[in-house]
């Protein structure tokens, strides 16, 4: 198989945060003013990428794909159960990024949201079809227009000689916007590995991924939360109609969507790999797309908060345990059929996760529900050694 280089790597998780659905979620930090929504939202992605970079380095350094790689802690069939709630959650993603992709060029060109919808899901068949190791050429091209069209809408908030107005939106505590910030890296931890494991080079793609990543994330929070603080508005499309951007905003629209939402799709298809032999990746990819089209046209997706939270509730207690397992157990339960132990300490994370959304702590829940489940992993080890049979 070809592999898949550094600067590669790189273009693809710039794709990846270039992102309409987080400027949309940056302009929720509004309402804390400029200076503690940019503290919020470079503290929520220090953490998120910090977990970002574990998750992807177990799948480079092991080969495997995210799911192959949850089964080293919950065993073949036990990490069927992820694979398969991971292939929900991308099939719900896919449709989310080209309702919303679909939803804000319609407010700049109007041509109906369904013909956005499959003109932006055609797209992403396009760049499935091409494949991840082949997109070269492409990659550049659309990363390289992306980048110059988002300094242009940064100087169009920016530099536009208007001052930054007051705190807008509704009051949110410091913690929660954290989470808030958080929410992105975590919704990637699920497919890192499914890129990271084609690198050629594991550690330097990982680390290089995680800084592209976390770097172009938060500038579209800023750029979102910018937007809302400088111009009094939270609809992106209202902003680029405003300065006039026209056809370089519908290149910036319809690109972030398909850059983004393919890896969605593609992820899909690997995790389905996982579920089944017979399934092929690229024509599960596929499928995923269409059925995301249809969903995006069909259903009313404009609140995804409770979303998010829900990705968070089941993958952050599933990635603590990976991690508490590869890097400080050093356990590997690939070969076995279920890890019930693991079982019931993800269980615990998620049911911990749920009650803690209810907690305000300053830096988020995320990460005190991940170190509490990862320290249950440590002390379960402990005890099973300590009243295991000294002849086993």
């Amino acid at each position: 198989m070809k592999k898949t280089s550094t600067f590669q790597m790189s273009l693809i998780w710039f794709g990846a945060g270039v992102s309409l659905a987080e400027i949309l979620t940056g302009t929720s930090f509004a309402a804390l003013g400029m200076a503690r929504g940019l503290a919020a939202i470079l503290l929520g992605h220090v953490i998120g990428c910090t977990l970002f970079f574990l998750a992807g380095l177990i799948g480079g350094r092991t080969g495997r794909s995210a799911m192959e790689t949850v089964k080293m802690s919950f065993g073949q069939k036990g990490g069927l159960l992820f694979a398969f709630l991971n292939v929900l959650q991308l099939v719900g993603w896919t449709a989310i990024m080209i309702y919303d992709g679909a939803l804000a060029i319609g407010g700049i060109f109007d041509g109906g949201h369904w013909i956005w919808c499959l003109v932006i899901g055609g797209l992403i068949v396009v760049w499935i079809l091409v494949g991840i190791t082949n997109l070269g050429v492409i990659n550049k091209v659309a990363m390289a227009a992306l980048f110059v069209l988002t300094l242009v809408l940064c100087k169009v908030i920016f530099f536009s000689g208007a001052s930054a107005g007051a705190a807008q939106g509704e009051a949110m505590s410091f913690g929660a916007a954290v989470e808030l910030a958080v929410a992105m890296p975590l919704s990637w931890l699920p497919l890192i590995s499914d890129y990271t494991r084609e690198a050629e080079k594991p550690f330097q793609a990982t680390l290089a991924s995680t800084v592209t990543y976390g770097v172009v994330s938060c500038w579209m929070y800023i750029i979102g939360m910018g937007a809302a603080l400088y111009t009094g508005e939270s609809d992106i499309a209202v902003i680029m109609v405003k300065a006039g951007l026209g056809l370089a905003a519908l290149v910036i629209l319809v690109l972030s969507t398909v850059t983004t939402t393919f890896l969605d799709a593609w992820s899909a298809g690997i995790s389905a790999e996982s579920l089944s032999a017979k399934c092929s990746g690229k024509w599960t990819a596929v499928v995923v797309s269409v059925v995301g089209t249809a969903a995006a046209i069909l259903f009313p997706m404009d609140d995804i908060t409770g979303f998010l939270y829900l990705i968070g509730s089941v993958f952050a207690p599933m990635i603590a345990v990976q991690i508490a397992d590869h890097f400080l157990l050093h356990r590997d339960r690939f070969s076995i059929a279920l890890d019930g132990r693991n079982l019931v300490i993800w269980l615990i994370g998620f049911v911990l996760y749920r009650l803690l959304m209810y907690v305000d702590i300053p830096v988020g829940y995320t990460l005190v529900d991940m170190l509490i489940t990862a320290a249950l992993c440590v002390a379960a080890d402990r005890l099973s050694r300590q009243f295991r049979p000294a002849h086993s």
